[in-house]
């Protein structure tokens, strides 16, 4: 029996039977989750161990601590999508003006008429590079902007969607550099993370390199999902991942070769869409910001700003997931693909396990980071189990 640490507010019980679930059943190595209502953390959890090549029990193996932050891939991609809406929220960016009125060069390949709210909805056309970015190339924070800019769309821009699953770091990280002359990881360090308490980097700083655990790759067990989830993907999504030339290969393949995404410099790298790192609390935390007054602090979106982020930009068959997506203005939206907790409901997944959204109807926000990373996109086993265990303690 793993050991789990910290608290639950009463009736929040069954949170924690299922995050101790998670590993006696689902193969989790090291792992946290915390729950924010009304603005009010009500779920504090962690257990295992810090490194996911450690499983727990390992006489050697360092815990787990509360202060513990991991590599969550693309569930940063929320947070990068409300640095451009508060700067639409303060007059700073226009959501309906080409990209190219902030980013003259974007302009080339036919790209005039790609929309803010194109790059934001996946449905700029952009999902791939026609020659992929080394890791060296990716992380110095010009060649993956020129590249994108360069890039002629795969499809018309704003007739259909598909999942920008690497090239979002640079559409959106440089888009703001634009606008604001900062980058997206400075901004986020001076107007969000700052603020908020929140332990969240696009760029990890030296100085807290030591905080952030090893992530690593393990199976995810046969008998291990939730009732009514697929853990085995269909076939012609399991060939797409398999066809060099397919979107879907392409998409996640824009970087070659695949990065060591433990490595400190890619830590320190400002890639806000697949290499952002951060605790549960403060992806919570983050998400409660949105729709409400954390702890007496402040909130970050209006209600019009909350409005625009969660009304459906896009729908159905994604070109490069190839099964139907639902996403807002830089959030997945809930829906078969990536359930939530419930229609209201907006936030994103990080390929092979952590997931963070807030539903402002139940006044719930939701962070998990995991150092196991599963062979999924955007509904994994052990993060659906915690999302229905809040759901039965809401229901009382």
């Amino acid at each position: 029996m793993v050991d789990v640490q910290g608290t639950v507010a009463d009736g929040f019980e069954p949170v924690r039977d299922a995050f101790a679930d998670n590993f006696a059943r689902r193969g989790e190595r090291g792992a946290a989750v915390a729950v924010y209502r009304d603005g009010h953390r009500v779920v504090d959890l962690w257990a295992g161990t810090r490194d996911g090549d450690a499983e727990p029990g390992d006489g050697g193996a360092e815990p787990w601590s509360r202060g513990t932050a991991q590599v969550v891939r693309s569930a940063t991609k929320g947070v990068a999508a409300a640095v451009l809406l508060l700067l639409h929220q303060r007059g700073q960016v226009d959501l309906d003006a080409p990209v190219g009125t902030y980013w003259p060069e974007f302009k080339a390949a036919g790209k005039e008429r790609v929309l803010v709210r194109h790059l934001l909805a996946h449905r700029a056309g952009l999902p791939v590079l026609d020659r992929p970015l080394t890791p060296a190339e990716a992380v110095d924070g010009v060649s993956g902007p020129r590249a994108v800019a360069a890039q002629a769309p795969a499809w018309e821009p704003g007739t259909d969607h598909g999942y920008h699953a690497q090239t979002f770091s640079w559409l959106i990280g440089e888009l703001v550099l634009r606008v604001t002359g900062r980058s997206v990881g400075t901004y986020v360090a001076e107007e969000i993370a700052g603020p908020l308490g929140l332990d969240l980097w696009f760029g990890v700083p030296e100085a807290e390199q030591h905080r952030v655990g090893r992530i690593a790759a393990i199976s995810t067990p046969v008998d291990g999902g939730a009732p009514g989830l697929r853990v085995r993907p269909k076939k012609a999504v399991a060939d797409a991942y398999a066809d060099p030339s397919s979107l879907t290969r392409r998409a996640f393949g824009a970087i070659e070769p695949h990065t060591d995404e433990n490595d400190a410099a890619y830590r320190a790298a400002e890639l806000p869409g697949s290499a952002g790192v951060a605790t549960a609390d403060a992806l919570a935390r983050f998400y409660a910001s949105l729709t409400g007054v954390v702890d007496g602090g402040r909130r970050l979106f209006a209600p019009a700003t909350l409005t625009v982020a969660r009304t459906e930009e896009s729908a159905g068959q994604d070109r490069v997931l190839l099964v139907n997506t639902r996403f807002g203005l830089g959030y997945m939206l809930h829906g078969p693909a990536c359930p939530l907790l419930g229609p209201g409901s907006f936030g994103h997944p990080g390929r092979g396990g952590s997931l963070a959204f807030a539903d402002p109807e139940s006044g719930i926000a939701f962070g998990y980071v995991t150092n196991g990373m599963q062979k999924n996109v955007t509904a994994d086993p052990r993060a659906q189990a915690l999302v229905r265990a809040v759901a039965r303690s809401l229901a009382g």
